[in-house]
């Protein structure tokens, strides 16, 4: 029995019934009169005989006339436009203008911008020239300490208004600054930051849910879910964030972990450790994903941004490596060469005139020995830091280093001879070229603001730097130092009653090194993260430092006066008073930063 559901597809069809025209009907609309015909309008019956229209006359002979040669296209925009001037004058005759109309609005236009950010930010690309708005020498400051606390500082990590802390001495405690009293967060460091929650193992009695020597390195997911540590008992442990109970115990590791970065926007989580790989895990599913192998030496830090691929330090093997993890590859870029220091360095002495702190010398070129931090810039572009004081621009497209800047943050006073060497009379010529010379300081921390031309690190000098990408992306050029100074010299010589004449060269300069002392950071800079208040850092920017007496990874380099406690700076917008210019824009070929985004078409 034939149905609907197995006859032939030629007969499911149904033919469209035609209206049968009136009897005694002797005309038929035309075509074009059909065409010419639109719903709803006053004027579609307009040639209609004995038709009214609104004004209460017939039209003129001349409006016919002048409209019966009119073709469709044209009479339609031309109904469009008489039906947008009877709308706009019914809006402008009414009420007027309604609030949640003009909220709606600026709603609108917001989320317009963040559309534009985010189209940019997933293409990849540096967008936001912020470096130059920020009043980095001015930056407030505020240290975090625990009484728990005893030894080094290594890594900390900044979610929101919670700051993560660990030591070597197993300690991961958690910091937060309550809201204020008229219920707004509290914007810049205040003596409300307190400690929430701690914890810590401990080295005699190994616990399976904590770490049981130090640890090294953690990291905060963006949603603040988990915090991940790693530690040198080869320990990757997960935690609750708002509560630091353990979660889950990752013991694939064969070495140390030294560093941890959570994929933007996600909870994919890569962990560098000394046993040369690097691992994936997912955090949603807490589980282990994938290892990647290549590096010949210690993998000492990790970076990544929203793609699926990172960037890795080797150490000893001098190589930066990108890992591909879609594509199952990677890109090898290899250091250690001496760059050339003349012209670098001529720009980071006028940088640096009023930096007592900082010496340079451009007779020697000190040759790179192990690169021990990276940074990525935005997808194409990344940053490391090395054991000679430089710091190097890559880019993924090109194997040498698109830029190298020497001596970043200066070289150390040449050690006394009878540190220099073991003798009882050692030999002059060991002093100030010999072996107990000058020599760089390593750069032991650096972040980045991502997607943007903001650069940080730190060493032992007492300061964390800022620096700025050029605007053709083929430079690294110096802000200066974050939160180091003090009051001027002049205001100082004001206050005493005195002029700048009637004071010696060398009282002059201890006056403002005695300016800055109090500024000054005393111990090594171990770690450092950055976050932005407001609507992507329109508000300030907070920096958090890691700050111990040594090294996060050995003992060779120690500070007798150092401290192990957390720094916060909190970096405010220029004012139009403090900058002296009309205008922060920056332009560029893609835009401005107002509004148009590099990379967004």
């Amino acid at each position: 029995m034939s149905s609907f559901f197995t006859l032939p597809a030629s007969q499911k069809k149904r033919k469209r019934s035609q209206p049968q025209p009136k009897r005694g009907s002797t005309t038929k609309r035309s075509a074009s009169k059909d065409d010419e015909s639109i719903s709803g309008s006053d004027a579609s019956d307009d040639n209609t005989p004995g038709r009214a229209v609104e004004d209460g006359g017939s039209e003129s002979e001349e409006d016919d006339d002048d409209l019966e040669g009119e073709d469709v296209g044209s009479k339609r925009i031309r109904l469009a436009e008489q039906y947008l001037a009877n709308t706009q004058k019914e809006v402008l005759d009414g009420a007027g203008f309604d609030a949640a109309d003009v909220d709606e609005d600026n709603l609108r236009r917001r989320m317009g911008d963040r559309l534009k950010e985010d189209t940019a930010e997933s293409k990849g690309k540096l967008y936001r020239w912020m470096a130059v708005d920020f009043d980095w020498s001015q930056a407030q400051s505020r240290v975090l300490r625990s009484q728990s606390i005893q030894k080094c500082l290594t890594g900390v990590a900044l979610q929101g208004v919670q700051v993560y802390a660990v030591s070597k001495d197993m300690h991961l405690v958690k910091w937060q600054q309550p809201e204020a009293e008229d219920g707004v967060k509290g914007r810049r460091p205040s003596k409300k930051w307190k400690v929430v929650a701690s914890t810590r193992g401990n080295r005699k009695r190994r616990n399976a849910q904590h770490h049981h020597a130090s640890i090294l390195c953690v990291a905060a997911s963006q949603d603040g879910k988990f915090v991940a540590t790693g530690g040198a008992d080869n320990k990757l442990i997960v935690w609750d964030a708002a509560s630091l109970k353990p979660l889950k115990v990752f013991m694939h590791h064969r070495d140390s972990v030294t560093a941890l970065a959570f994929r933007r926007g996600t909870n994919q989580l890569f962990s560098a450790s000394k046993d040369r790989t690097v691992k994936i895990w997912s955090l949603d599913e807490l589980a282990y994903v994938e290892t990647l192998f290549g590096h010949q030496d210690e993998v000492v830090d990790v970076s990544a941004l929203g793609q699926e691929k990172c960037v890795t330090a080797g150490a000893r093997d001098r190589t930066a490596r990108l890992w591909k993890v879609v594509e199952e590859s990677q890109l090898v870029f290899r250091g250690g060469g001496a760059p050339g220091t003349s012209k670098a360095l001529e720009t980071l002495r006028r940088a640096y005139a009023d930096d007592s702190g900082v010496e340079m010398e451009d007779s020697t070129a000190y040759h790179e020995g192990s690169i021990d931090r990276i940074a990525m810039i935005d997808e194409d572009m990344f940053i490391t830091a090395s054991d000679n004081g430089s710091l190097s621009l890559w880019n993924i497209n090109k194997k040498k280093a698109v830029y190298t800047l020497p001596l970043a943050h200066g070289l150390d006073p040449a050690l006394p001879l009878e540190q220099a060497s073991a003798e009882q009379e050692p030999d002059d010529t060991l002093g100030e070229k010999g072996r107990g010379g000058k020599q760089p300081r390593w750069i032991t921390a650096l972040t980045t603001i991502p997607f943007s031309d903001v650069v940080l690190t730190g060493s032992w000098d007492g300061y964390v730097r800022a620096w700025k990408i050029s605007e053709d992306r083929r430079r690294i050029e110096p802000l200066g130092v974050v939160g180091a100074i003090g009051e001027s010299v002049d205001r100082l010589l004001e206050k005493e009653g005195l002029s700048s004449d009637s004071v010696s060269k060398g009282a002059l300069e201890a006056m403002r090194y005695g300016a800055n002392d109090d500024k000054k950071i005393h111990g090594v800079i171990n770690d450092l993260a950055v976050v932005e208040n407001g609507d992507r850092g329109k508000e300030s920017v907070l920096i958090a430092a890691a700050i111990g007496k040594e090294h996060r990874l050995g003992r060779w380099k120690q500070v007798l006066d150092g401290r192990n406690h957390v720094v916060l700076l909190d970096v405010s917008r220029k004012t139009p008073e403090s900058d002296g210019e009309e205008s922060n824009v920056v332009e560029q070929d893609g835009g401005t930063e107002d509004g148009n985004f590099e990379g967004f078409d």
